[in-house]
């Protein structure tokens, strides 16, 4: 089995990921899931999710009165009080649940929204100008590694996140400023201290103090844990490979099963794993130092404040009641404002993820080629229906000529058989023909009308048989009978058993999966058909019937046909010699 080229990163590796590139990523990115036909709904409910969230500080601000009050209450030993604050606590909590469930449940459909509109949009640029054929490594500037990962997982993530970072942002900044207005209400009294023999007096110090408690605490955190979105992104490119490795096995597994390799497949896979671990280990030390500062403030910052408020009890300046406000309002400023610190390690997953997705969406846009291969293939409409091959000559993508090809001119209705060596550009050629090759120069002038190619391997472009038969049109479009009469001649009627449409393509031969090519070119009824090394598994009796089956299917099509040996059961009007005869030979 090939064995996938090594990836490269969609970027040069010297480009830090500094903040305001990470902003332009994700404001891109964000326009494209938000921007579209019913945008105004979406924008109604992340208004209608914000207001919710707002609601629940309201909520907030009455939980930290009713500490207050409720140990208050207890401090004079008042029965009837306390039970009152009890049930004002019911009813807030309660208010609280279902502020949150319905907050939960609107911001979900809006998640499932946006995902939609940005998979598209990842989904288009990646089929738009052939991005997922030139963005391949060795085709392209800049191949982006593991496409399926980034449009199914980073799409979902992206989403996720930026949803849920900006509605905690904006409702942060509003909390923030309730917090610290109420914090100051009750922080009217000045602490008084002795430092080296001079007194200093402090006015609302637990104001002054909760930011440059949670600036320190920043501080350390970030340096011990920058390190981590480069592993992060290292660990998701990882994960990717070994799942693909996984998904080849699977595809080939009559490859593997008859050549016996599945100790060639249980090393490549050893390969890949090994890179996870590999990972895995680094992701243990950076994360070993991130936590060594991350945790010890994550359990304390809950306990902190009573200890900052203490003093202040302690003084007199506030009774029981007046300390646990005061120490839940420290609180609540100082969690509001360590929202970088308990999202650091997600916001350095989320950095990976806009890399990756924009560095997707960017480089589909418009795929570079590898530098120095020419472009100057002049492609023109053919105004008399005829194929023209002038002063042609193709090149590798990395800038390697090829021999020249001959200049060739092909009428409609004609049956041409395309001869030469193997890796002498036959396939090349054809790929020309269609649009598809861009590397190399001269004139091709193609006519106009359906084309449809049957390339070699027989790869199998659906997952029923009747999709597969009809590829890329949709199956409903034609006659059920019509199919069933095709795939009958060519002896795969009986998948075609409604018991069988889920695994109607379980098992296919290479012989059964060309016999199906067929089928494909019949029912697409194409103007221009292009066969590359179709028939090659029949053998050449079976050949010959199918071939003169096919001809008188098709009598107005015009056939050109790639194969080793000269075709029969075909009528053919001419040959086209491609390539040298020398051993010594460059290849496509």
């Amino acid at each position: 089995m090939p064995e996938r080229a090594p990836d490269r990163p969609s970027r040069p590796s010297s480009q830090r990921p500094t903040l305001r590139l990470t902003l332009r990523r994700a404001a891109r990115l964000t326009r494209a899931a938000c921007l579209g036909p019913g945008a105004w709904k979406a924008g109604l409910l992340f208004a209608t999710i914000l207001s919710l969230s707002f609601v629940e500080i309201w909520i907030s601000l009455r939980q930290i009165d009713w500490y207050r009050d409720f140990y208050n209450a207890l401090e004079k030993v008042d029965a009837a009080a306390a039970v009152h604050q009890i049930g004002i606590f019911c009813i807030l909590t309660a208010s609280g649940v279902v502020t949150f469930l319905i907050g939960d449940y609107l911001q979900k459909a809006l998640q499932l929204r946006l995902r939609t509109r940005l998979t598209v949009q990842a989904i288009d640029h990646w089929l738009g100008n052939r991005a997922y054929w030139l963005l391949r490594p060795g085709f392209g500037a800049t191949p982006v590694e593991n496409p399926d990962q980034r449009v199914a997982e980073d799409c979902r993530q992206f989403v996720e996140k930026i949803l849920e970072y900006s509605l905690e942002l904006i409702s942060k900044v509003v909390a923030l400023v309730s917090y610290v207005a109420l914090l100051w209400s009750l922080s009217s009294f000045v602490l008084a201290i002795t430092v080296f023999g001079f007194g200093i007096e402090i006015p609302r110090y637990m104001v002054w103090l909760a930011p440059i408690y949670v600036g320190l605490a920043s501080l350390v955190i970030h340096l011990g844990g920058r390190a981590l979105k480069r592993v992060y992104f290292t660990r998701e490119r990882a994960e990717a490979d070994f799942r693909h490795a996984l998904i080849q096995i699977r595809a080939s597994a009559d490859l593997v099963a008859q050549t016996q390799g599945e100790a060639a497949e249980k090393r490549r896979l050893d390969q890949r794993f090994g890179q996870i671990e590999l990972n895995w280990r680094r992701l243990m030390r950076r994360e070993f130092l991130f936590y060594l500062f991350h945790r010890p403030y994550q359990t304390t910052i809950l306990r902190v404040p009573t200890f900052f408020a203490l003093p202040a009890y302690l003084a007199g300046a506030v009774t029981l009641g007046g300390m646990m406000q005061l120490a839940n309002a420290f609180g609540s400023v100082t969690q509001t404002l360590s929202w970088f610190i308990f999202r650091y390690r997600a916001l350095a997953e989320f950095v990976a993820v806009c890399e990756r997705l924009d560095g997707l969406m960017q480089n589909a846009r418009a795929p570079e080629p590898l530098p120095g291969a020419a472009q100057k293939i002049d492609r023109v409409a053919s105004a008399d229906g005829w194929l023209r091959l002038e002063g042609l000559r193709l090149s590798t993508p990395d800038g390697r000529w090829l021999d020249p090809t001959p200049d060739y001119a092909l009428r409609p209705g004609a049956r041409l058989w395309i001869a030469g060596g193997s890796g002498q550009g036959k396939t090349t050629l054809l790929s020309a023909v269609s649009g598809l090759w861009i590397w190399g120069e001269g004139r091709i002038e193609a006519p106009a009308g359906k084309f449809a190619f049957l390339p070699a391997g027989a790869p199998v472009l659906a997952e029923t048989i009747r999709a597969a038969a009809c590829h890329p049109e949709d199956p409903a479009t034609h006659d059920p009978k019509r199919l069933h009469r095709v795939l009958s001649r060519l002896g795969l009627g009986h998948r075609l058993d409604p018991c069988l449409l889920e695994t109607s393509l379980s098992g296919l031969s290479m012989g059964e999966r060309q016999r199906l090519g067929l089928a494909r070119a019949v029912m697409l009824r194409p103007d221009w058909l292009v066969l590359d090394e179709a028939t090659a598994a029949l053998d050449p009796m079976t050949e010959a019937d199918l071939l003169g089956w096919l001809a008188a299917e098709l009598p107005d099509t015009t056939i050109i046909m790639v194969a080793h040996r000269r075709p029969t059961g075909l009528r053919l009007d001419d040959t086209l010699h491609i390539g040298q005869t020398d051993p010594e030979r460059k290849t496509a």
